[in-house]
């Protein structure tokens, strides 16, 4: 959503004219009763947009809409601006300390944006009474002031599905009731990501290694609404309970934007298991050479180990310093850490002097724990993790074997 930024700063006084006049009329709607034609004109609708192939948007998006024919208003509040020219982005991103804000537009630009990239919209029409409306638009109009309309980003807690649930939630004059059971049973955080990563085995990938075991954890229905269906489908089978009156949250979905996805002209790529079952072949197949050879390849252990280790701190890093709830207790520590690349240049001194590396031994031991007890964790890796981790583990016994070999 990125793309829209430059056009927001362009609309943001004329929304906020457009607004003034929508505050004077649903006053002046909340004081006098319903229009003169016998029905309450305003509308105000969840909007559930389609994912995209970027992988920012590979969840969908979900917004709000808010119409009133009668002063010619039909805007849509987005809660997913950001832009990637902010200074530091990736390193505040890593961090959790991502920025985004609520932004409003026309909605004839936000549905030609979708339509053109190929991404259907869905609309719920919200059953609100006009004090309730009034309230939620009001909420808006606060939120969007320019003080008010950034806020801390979290991918699971606090994104641009949960800000329009919230406050929706909090213009009803009642509860709202979500259905017992959520559609499909319990799902975890990484279930669900899993669902929308399906076709991009790389985005997956990389996200599993970056998640941990907290992500592995049953999560509440409330928590699933973080993805824009998820709440799409709790949206459907909501009720708003009052003095013990109920009545449906929404009204049944409507495709509004019909588009046809753009199609994937990349064509075929390996994908990560692929790519990691040929290094583990090729390793094993340089390990027996070496072996036969009686020398170590201090190259092939150059490359693995620093790959190893450069990912061990990425993943270090993040379990230590980010904000991202999900990132720390990742048992994907115990195959690629910082020791990897630390102990690199011992590694090599060993292999090249033909001395018996302790920490490849010890490295050993845990790496063959690692995948003796891999379906006792209590995480969910992808299966090019089993590999790599064979890979590293032919290597650090190679150095045993090749040693004793020469005693």
């Amino acid at each position: 959503m990125k793309r829209f930024n430059d056009f927001f700063r362009c609309m943001s006084p004329l929304v906020l004219f457009m607004l003034f006049f929508s505050t004077t009329g649903a006053s002046a709607m909340k004081s006098n009763g319903p229009a003169a034609d016998g029905h309450d004109s305003i509308r105000i609708s969840l909007l559930t947009c389609a994912p995209g192939e970027e992988i920012y948007s590979l969840f969908g998006h979900t917004a709000i809409r808010y119409e009133n024919p009668s002063q010619g208003i039909d805007v849509v509040f987005n809660y997913g601006l950001f832009s990637f020219n902010i200074p530091n982005f990736i390193l505040r991103f890593s961090l959790g300390e991502t920025d985004y804000q609520l932004g409003a537009t026309d909605y004839a630009h936000f549905a030609a944006e979708y339509a053109f990239f190929g991404r259907s919209v869905w609309q719920q029409t919200l059953n609100l009474t006009e004090r309730e409306k009034a309230e939620l638009i009001r909420l808006l109009q606060e939120n969007y002031r320019p003080e008010n309309r950034v806020y801390r980003y979290n991918f699971f807690y606090d994104n641009c599905a949960t800000r329009p649930r919230d406050k929706i939630e909090e213009s009803i004059a009642g509860k709202v009731i979500y259905p017992a059971k959520p559609q499909g049973g319990s799902r975890s955080f990484r279930n669900i990501v899993h669902q929308y990563c399906k076709g991009h085995p790389w985005a997956r990938f990389g996200i599993d290694l970056c998640i941990g075991s907290e992500a592995d954890r049953p999560i509440t229905q409330r928590q699933m609404m973080f993805a824009p269906f998820y709440l799409m489908d709790a949206f459907a089978g909501a009720q708003i309970e009052n003095d013990s009156i109920q009545r449906p949250l929404a009204e049944a979905a409507l495709l509004i934007v019909d588009a046809t996805p753009e199609t994937d002209e990349s064509g075929w790529i390996f994908t990560p298991l692929q790519c990691a079952l040929l290094l583990f072949i090729l390793t094993v197949g340089a390990t027996i050479y070496g072996i036969r050879r009686r020398t170590e390849l201090w190259g092939v252990d150059l490359f693995l180990f620093s790959a190893a280790g450069i990912i061990g701190c990425v993943l270090a890093f993040l379990a230590l310093f980010s904000e991202h709830p999900a990132v720390s207790s990742n048992f994907l520590l115990l195959v690629f850490h910082p020791g990897q690349l630390l102990f690199l240049p011992y590694i090599i001194y060993c292999d090249r002097k033909g001395k018996k590396c302790w920490y490849l031994t010890l490295n050993l031991i845990v790496l063959t724990l690692f995948i003796v007890l891999f379906p006792l964790i209590p995480q969910r890796f992808d299966l090019a993790v089993v590999p790599l981790a064979l890979s590293l583990l032919v290597r650090s016994a190679s150095n045993l074997i090749v040693t004793s070999k020469k005693k």
